[in-house]
Formats: C-alpha cells, sequence, structure tokens
C-alpha cells in the first residue's frame, strides 16, 4: 500500500474542485470520459457496447454516485499517469475531436470537490485500484493499494465488465455540505438536458439506476433527450463560410423557433442558443453577437465547425482560460462570430420587433442580492450619517443575523466501507455555550455499530480545549445506518453514517468551508424598501422613487432600459452598470431632499442640486462597485 501525495500542483487543484463541486459537473466529466473511451477503440474498428450506467444513492446529508463503461479500461501504470494529466495533455488540446468535459482537469477535481471517491479498472485480465481523497491537514492524497491484481469472475461481475473484457468505474461519495443533493428524477432531469452530454445521450446507451431502491426493484432509467417542438427557420444544416487569414472556413448552420414552450435561458441545461459543435466535442451554447439580447429567447439550434477544434490543435486558444466556451476574443473565433451572427440577424432583428414591449421585468437572484446590498447599506447611511428617519412600521419583519455553528461535524454523511474502523469529530464553539451546559448525545445508530468512547453526557466545562471531540466508529454490517446527534439548550448537530460494501477504505473528513452568516435587516424604518422593473407607461423617465410604497421603480418602457429586457421579461445581468447609475441617481435625488427639507434651505432647488451632486460623489463609487460584484 502506497499513500501519496497527487502529482498536481495543489494551489490549482484546490482552486478547480470548488469550482467543479457540483454532481452534474461531475457526472458531465465522467460521461464524456467514458464516450472519448469509446470512440478511441471506434476508430481503431473494434465492435463497443456503447454502454455507461450511473448508479445514483441519495441520503439525507450526502450521496453515492458511479459511473460504468465497458470501454478500454486503464492498466496500473496508466491509470496512474492520469492523476498527473492537466489541460495541456487532454485529447481535445492535442487537437483529436474528442476529449471534452473540463479538458483533462476535471476528474480529480470532481471527486475532491465533492468529497472522496476511488478508480477501479480492467485491462489485460488484471484489475487496478487507486482512492483519492484529503488529509486532515489539507493536502491532496492517493492510495494504489496492493497495485494491480488478478481477476475472479466476481470481479467481472460487480463492476459489470463483459469475462474478459475491460472496463472502468470511478465512484464518489459526496459529504461536501455545500453540495446540492438532487433527488433521483431531478439527477435524471439535468443530465439529460445537459448541453455537453446530448449528443452523447444519442449515440451512446446511457443509463441511471436508482440505488435507494431494493435491488429487484431497480429498473434503469435510459436517458434520452427530447428537443422541444419547433419550426426550422434556417436549414436543416445550411453551409455558411468566414475568412481567416486569407483562407476559407466552412461550418454549417440550423435554426429554430420553438413552438408554444418556454426555453431555459441560461446554464448547463440551458435549451436555447446555437449549440457549437465540433467532430464529438460541444465547445458552447450562446448567440454569438447576439448573446443575452432581446430576440433571442425563443430560438435555438446548432452550428457545425469541424476546424475549432483543428485550431486548437495547433495552438490556438480557442476556449476560454475558464473553460467554459469559445474564447471570443481569439480572431480565429471572432471571425467565426462575425459570420454566424450574419446569417441569423434578420431573424433576430424579426423577434425583437415582436417582444420589445412588456408589462413588469425580473432580476436574477445574484443581480437582486447586490440590489438589497446596495438599498441596505444606503438605508444606512440614510440613518446613522443623514439622520433621516422614518416612523416605525410594527407590522414589518425584522430578520437577525445567524450566529456561527456552535456544534457541527466536520462532515454531516459518513459513507464508510465495512469493518473497517473511521473517525467522526465534533466541534464546539465553546464561546456560544455556558460552562454549566450539558451536552446531551443521541446515539440512533444501530446494534451492527460500535462507538469508542461510548457517548455520555458531559458539561461543557469538560471539553478539550481545542474544543473536539474525536469518536471511533466501526460498522460491522453492510447495509447499516443510522444517526448520531448532540444537543445543549439552544443547539444541535446530527450526521448520518452509511455502511457500504463499495465504499472506501480510508478514514478521512471533508473540509468544510464556513458560510457567510447573513445580515441583520429592519425593513420597518427602511427608506428604501426595495425596487421593481415597472412599465411607467412613458419612454422619458428611466427610474423615479414612489413614496407611498417606500420603492425604486426602474422603468422598462425607457428605451436604454428595455434594450436589456428580455421577451420574457428578465433583465440582463450584463447591464448591471446601467442598473447602478439609476440607482445611484433616485437613491441621491430622495436623500438630498429630504435632508434639505429639514434644513432652512427647504425649498431651494440649487440647494437639492448641490445636495444630490454631493451625494454622488461621496457613494457612486461604493454603489457601482457593489453591482459590478467587487
Amino acid at each position: 500500500m502506497t499513500i501519496s501525495v497527487l502529482p498536481v500542483d495543489q494551489r490549482v487543484i484546490d482552486i478547480d474542485s470548488r469550482r467543479f463541486a457540483s454532481i452534474e459537473k461531475a457526472l458531465v466529466e465522467l460521461i464524456t470520459n467514458c464516450d472519448d473511451s469509446y470512440a478511441r477503440l471506434e476508430s481503431r474498428g473494434i465492435m463497443v457496447t456503447g454502454k455507461i450506467t450511473i448508479a445514483y444513492e441519495r441520503h439525507q446529508n450526502g450521496a453515492f454516485i458511479s459511473v460504468s463503461d465497458q470501454a478500454e479500461g486503464m492498466t496500473s501504470d496508466r491509470l496512474h499517469s492520469v492523476l498527473a494529466y492537466g489541460g495541456a495533455y487532454s485529447n481535445l488540446a492535442q487537437g483529436e475531436a474528442s476529449g471534452r468535459g473540463y479538458f483533462g482537469r476535471g476528474m480529480k477535481q470532481a471527486i475532491y470537490g465533492l468529497g472522496h471517491g476511488w478508480i477501479e479498472t480492467i485491462k489485460e485480465s488484471r484489475e487496478s485500484r487507486i482512492d483519492l481523497y484529503r488529509a486532515a491537514t489539507g493536502e491532496y492524497l492517493f492510495d494504489d493499494g496492493e497495485g494491480a491484481k488478478t481477476l475472479t469472475d466476481r470481479d467481472y461481475v460487480r463492476l459489470d465488465v463483459p469475462l474478459n473484457g475491460s472496463g472502468t468505474r470511478v465512484s464518489i461519495v459526496i459529504e461536501n455540505q455545500q453540495v446540492n443533493i438532487p433527488h433521483f428524477q431531478s439527477l435524471v432531469s439535468s443530465i439529460t438536458n445537459n448541453i455537453y452530454l446530448r449528443d452523447i445521450l444519442s449515440r451512446r446507451h446511457v443509463g441511471m439506476v436508482d440505488l435507494n431502491k431494493p435491488p429487484k426493484s431497480r429498473i434503469m432509467a435510459t436517458l434520452n433527450y427530447q428537443e422541444p417542438k419547433s419550426e426550422v427557420l434556417i436549414g436543416p444544416g445550411e453551409l455558411g463560410s468566414f475568412s481567416y487569414q486569407d483562407q476559407n472556413y466552412t461550418f454549417s448552420l440550423t435554426l429554430k423557433k420553438a413552438k408554444d414552450a418556454e426555453l431555459i435561458l441560461k446554464g448547463d441545461q440551458r435549451t436555447n442558443g446555437l449549440l457549437v459543435i465540433s467532430g464529438t466535442a460541444v465547445f458552447d451554447c450562446q448567440f454569438f453577437n447576439f448573446e443575452n439580447q432581446l430576440g433571442t429567447e425563443f430560438l435555438f439550434g446548432s452550428v457545425i465547425c469541424d476546424d475549432l477544434t483543428k485550431m486548437l490543435g495547433q495552438g490556438h486558444p480557442i476556449i476560454s482560460d475558464e473553460r467554459d466556451g469559445l474564447n471570443r476574443k481569439e480572431p480565429f473565433v471572432a471571425a467565426f462570430s462575425d459570420a454566424v451572427s450574419k446569417m441569423i440577424i434578420n431573424i433576430v432583428k424579426s423577434e425583437q420587433l415582436r417582444l420589445s414591449h412588456v408589462d413588469r421585468a425580473r432580476t436574477s437572484q445574484r443581480t437582486n442580492l447586490l440590489i438589497d446590498t446596495v438599498l441596505e447599506k444606503m438605508n444606512r447611511i440614510a440613518v446613522e450619517e443623514l439622520g433621516i428617519r422614518l416612523p416605525r412600521n410594527p407590522g414589518m419583519n425584522i430578520v437577525r443575523s445567524k450566529n456561527p455553528e456552535a456544534l457541527r461535524f466536520s462532515t454531516a454523511f459518513y459513507y464508510r466501507k465495512v469493518k473497517h474502523p473511521f473517525h467522526i469529530t465534533l466541534t464546539i464553539d465553546r464561546n456560544q455555550l455556558a460552562e454549566q451546559e450539558l451536552l446531551s448525545f443521541i446515539n440512533e445508530l444501530p446494534a451492527a455499530f460500535t462507538i469508542n468512547p461510548s457517548p455520555v453526557a458531559m458539561p461543557v466545562a469538560a471539553i478539550p480545549d481545542n474544543g473536539k471531540l474525536v469518536f471511533t466508529i466501526i460498522g460491522n454490517e453492510i447495509g447499516a445506518r443510522g444517526t448520531f446527534g448532540v444537543t445543549s439548550y439552544n443547539y444541535e448537530a446530527f450526521c448520518e453514517v452509511v455502511i457500504s460494501d463499495s465504499a472506501s477504505g480510508t478514514d478521512q473528513e471533508y473540509l468544510p468551508k464556513k458560510p457567510p452568516a447573513s445580515l441583520d435587516r429592519d425593513d420597518s424604518r427602511s427608506l428604501f424598501r426595495g425596487y421593481e422593473l415597472r412599465n411607467l407607461g412613458n419612454d422619458t423617465e428611466r427610474a423615479i422613487y414612489s413614496s407611498e410604497e417606500r420603492l425604486i421603480l426602474i422603468n422598462i418602457e425607457a428605451p436604454t432600459v428595455r434594450l436589456y429586457v428580455d421577451g420574457r421579461g428578465r433583465f440582463t445581468d450584463g447591464a448591471r452598470l446601467l442598473l447602478a447609475e439609476l440607482l445611484l441617481d433616485v437613491i441621491a435625488a430622495e436623500m438630498a431632499h429630504r435632508y434639505i427639507d429639514r434644513t432652512s434651505q427647504k425649498g431651494q432647488e440649487t440647494a437639492y442640486h448641490q445636495a444630490k451632486q454631493d451625494m454622488v460623489r461621496r457613494y457612486g463609487v461604493e454603489i457601482h462597485s457593489i453591482l459590478l460584484g467587487k
């Protein structure tokens, strides 16, 4: 058994693992890896099954997923080399029309971002396994066990590989408490609709099994993407071309308009937009020069350009640094984008006329949060710096801030191997507990578990100085599960424990990130209770203050505002700078009037104007910075 530090820059993998801490992104990486392996076999004239099996087991505080194929498999040496791969070594970066996912930097990061996991692979009648996990001190480690071993018939059955065949299974235990744990049907839907997997689902036999059901009642759910009902506007496969460095390149375009269906405009489940395909690789989904603009809400299709992959193989930065789509600043991509945009411009303009007028609009959750931050800050300034106070309304709710967790398990979900000891660590914030308080333990683990030391009630004063209690647990039966918890007078914490034959035998705990505390807010005295994007019935006023509602009203009929509202009333995130200008103008004007009205200069327009300009200078940079996310 050899435990080693992962041969990749620890800082890089730390950043990437947080970026890929999503079950859906992990499955994109693993499924595309399977498809690439099948494609390499097919390129050599070898018949393949094309079978890709996803297994999912959901629990209250965590989950387990695995992805299996019957493709190439890996030798022990090859498996070790995969751990050191980066984007520069991926197949796609070397000009092959495969190797999608996150371009050679996704599988490891997906495992570490979700929790811990292991890779099992069969090649040349030998099985190899590597476990990946984090040390208590934070290092990214891997354990290659006893190296490659000789196979038995049972091993082939366990890994769902035909006798004397080859294949790979990647298993991940999700114990990161910040990761969303979807229900089975929700995960089926998100994977089926993922833009990077739709093409694969049409060529491979991809199925998903719910491990929460009894073995005899488990049915494989086949994953197939169904596009919305539509009419074809361009194509299918209409040819276009563009010139780059005196050489001509071609692409094919298909553009459709959805019938009676509301499309998803953003994210990996986006159904609106042009899917950019090169070979078997999906590079992006967007509308090029018309991205996020009015007129594209009900349009979708695809554009195929195999030369994107070829240029990538020649060293051109076709993909963005964040590996989240095309690099629009690259000259070849810019020429390609302009050519596609010219082919669709007339249709987009026609849609813009049809969708240009709406009564109300809304912003994204992120923009809404930023605006709330602006209003909260300006309400404080109005009271604390300018002395502007409104009468208290006892009917308004007050939202108080949350204290940091007084009792916390380092991992809320323990998915561990049978008869292998592991540790459960409880962290106690003694500053929030009284010394005379008593901690009581709730042990709902069945008799199949042994726990040491035995949990007995203890006073807070008896807690070690480091604020940690560590319990060693052994699960003696496969399938045993239960909860373990602790309570005090005001606080409680629980963790869930599941024992499985497929779990890792290495003891590790996910290192959680501390969530931010929410802010205090008292709306009963707020000068600015909120905002709305509303049609004010004219195109002259861009934004006003409604004193009756205490709302900032942004006029979506004003041309400069309407430009950033789509046909379904969604305001574009990219226009937050405009929102910052409108909010600053209304906030400065309203606070200036209320401030001057308490002085002898009340009613003097020059005084109002001067006070407003002073407030724009004092608070303008701060409001803009908040809305820009700085």
